[in-house]
């Protein structure tokens, strides 16, 4: 099992749209073969803070993830919403960042 960290800083004028993309993907996202869980979370400080909290079988069910359709759509439009972001996978021998 392993575990990702995404963090994500929005640009706010973004953050609807976003918002709205983010919830297509996750929807989609836990329909997957390996998903464990796959949650966004808004930070109480901080309203355009996201974070990605994502639990999957295996790297390869993730390096699947990332070749769904839906994925590339979340990401298309993600990088036009992205300040900055942050990404740890977590594994049990290390964290591995992107």
């Amino acid at each position: 099992m392993l575990y990702v960290i995404a963090t994500m800083n929005l640009k706010p004028d973004k953050r609807e749209e976003c918002l709205k993309a983010a919830r297509i993907a996750i929807a989609e996202t836990r329909k997957e073969k390996g998903c464990q869980s796959y949650d966004l979370h808004i930070s109480v400080t901080d309203p355009n803070c996201f974070v990605f909290v994502e639990r999957w079988d295996n790297r390869d069910c993730l390096t699947s993830h990332m070749g769904m359709p839906h994925f590339k759509d979340w990401r298309k439009v993600a990088n036009e919403c992205i300040a900055s972001r942050k990404v740890e996978i977590i594994v049990p021998e290390r964290v591995e960042t992107l």
